[in-house]
């Protein structure tokens, strides 16, 4: 799994999140890809939801 990918999957605009923030963007991603997709939700899962509050992404029904 790619990190835009998991990002989707906690419904952040990954593409909102780079544009604003790309230096953090890069700091998450290259922790996402040292470690498994659950760890990482376990130790973020604070900011994780930061992020989504801020770079909702939106759902189309």
């Amino acid at each position: 799994m790619v990190f835009e990918q998991y990002l989707e999957e906690k419904n952040i605009n990954a593409e909102m999140f780079l544009w604003d923030n790309p230096k953090h963007f890069a700091e998450l991603k290259k922790i996402f890809n040292e470690m498994h997709p659950d760890g990482f939700t376990a130790q973020k899962k604070f900011l994780i939801n930061q992020l989504r509050r801020k770079y909702m992404l939106k759902q189309f029904a």
